[in-house]
């Protein structure tokens, strides 16, 4: 009798069985005048019809599903603010401020008899269209904040004239093991945008113009962005190291160190390289921490310099423990790269990460001498402890030429 008492059901049966019970009459009373025993049975049926139905409904609210009401559409993110092509100086370098996450890196050669002059004012009509609107090309994706580049190799350079800088060729250095084809070439097209997917259009549209024959291509991304100072961030690499903290970010640094002043033909524009590395992972992830600050010259977490002081400050280069040691330890990256060691001015580096075909670097540097970058890698090689660790599979110097717009097509100046 008890499982019946559990059920809710019976229990309201129950209860209504006895209601009847109490209005039916009993032997000693008289039946009510127009009172049927079918009409009380009726009525107990609605009764108990009415309790189950409230019973089904209380149970659909507990354990059925509520109705969802209609999702909303999620809101699309907003679009990268688009950045300029046309200007005093070509976009991708300074512009915009924090570069974009994805980058493809085309070498090119140019075919014999093909006309630079009218080659590149091409170049620079499609750059122009790619970075203004969706197109064909793009298969009307938007261009956001697509920016190409365009450099020249020093033959090409040549070409124009042998007093220019940019005509000087790479020395070869060591830890260096490429292929013929992926040293030096004629056309660097550096394309960057927040869509990946802009890459590779945006240089089958480029590559597409007579003249050009594709020699290597890389594709990179950045790493995330770690705060340095105000309205400056700079990336980790693959080595979990923050790189590039230190270059010439304000104005009157990058006057002194990064356009070209002259002569007028490449006034505004600046000098480029490009290196391709390969980095050993496995033995680098294998050393302690402290061995790894030690190669780098900064903590790892921070990028503080292993001296003291903040991440944006340059290491102290002469701070000693009370034993008389270097903190900066000699090898040290940081110390062997420096420019006051060095006696060079300062190069802003624009490097991705690469996994393919092997976990590494893409190395980008831009100064107004290249001796810059020459003197740098001639100090590392005499006794930087990150250089073991790397080995450079495509290299090449470029001539980034100065800005452009409809007036003044690209190439205009020495062409």
């Amino acid at each position: 009798m008890a499982r019946f008492a559990d059920s809710p059901v019976l229990r309201v049966m129950w209860h209504s069985h006895s209601v009847l019970a109490d209005r039916t009459p009993s032997a000693h009373k008289p039946r009510a005048a127009g009172t049927s025993r079918r009409a009380l049975l009726g009525a107990a049926a609605t009764a108990i019809g009415a309790a189950t139905a409230g019973i089904l409904t209380a149970c659909d609210t507990t354990d059925q599903p509520q109705a969802a009401s209609s999702p909303q559409a999620p809101s699309a993110p907003s679009p990268p603010a688009a950045v300029p092509s046309t200007g005093k100086y070509q976009a991708g370098i300074t512009t915009p401020q924090a570069p974009q996450p994805n980058l493809l890196a085309v070498v090119a050669d140019v075919t014999p008899s093909t006309p630079i002059g009218p080659l590149l004012a091409a170049l620079g009509n499609t750059i122009r269209t790619l970075t203004t609107k969706p197109t064909p090309h793009l298969l009307g994706l938007s261009p956001a904040d697509l920016t190409i580049t365009v450099g020249l190799g020093p033959r090409l350079v040549r070409t124009s004239s042998t007093a220019l800088p940019g005509t000087a060729e790479l020395p070869v250095f060591a830890n260096e093991q490429m292929e013929p084809h992926a040293r030096g070439g004629d056309v660097l097209l550096q394309i960057c945008a927040t869509d990946p997917l802009l890459l590779s259009l945006a240089a089958t549209a480029l590559l597409n113009h007579p003249g050009l024959k594709e020699r290597w291509r890389q594709s990179a991304r950045r790493g995330p962005a770690v705060p340095v100072a105000e309205h400056l961030t700079a990336p980790r690499n693959q080595l979990g190291f923050i790189d590039g903290i230190i270059g010439p970010h304000t104005e009157s640094e990058q006057n002194r160190n990064l356009w070209l002043a002259g002569p007028k033909q490449v006034a505004g524009g600046t000098i480029a390289v490009v290196r391709r590395m390969q980095l050993d992972l496995p033995r680098f992830a294998a050393l302690p921490r402290e061995d790894q600050e030690a190669v780098m010259g900064r903590h790892r977490d921070t990028g503080a310099p292993l001296s003291g002081g903040n991440i944006a400050e340059g290491p102290d280069l002469n701070a000693k423990t009370p034993d008389g040691r270097y903190l900066v330890p000699a090898g040290a990256h940081a110390r062997r790269a420096h420019a006051t060691a060095v006696g060079v001015g300062l190069m802003l580096r624009r490097s991705y990460s690469i996994d393919d075909p092997a976990p590494g670097l893409l190395f980008i540097s831009f100064q107004n001498e290249l001796r810059t970058f020459t003197a740098t890698l001639t100090h590392m090689e005499n006794g930087d402890a990150l250089l073991p660790f790397t080995k450079t599979t495509a290299s090449g110097t470029f001539l980034i030429l100065p800005g452009y717009d409809e007036q003044h097509p690209l190439g205009s100046t020495l062409f």
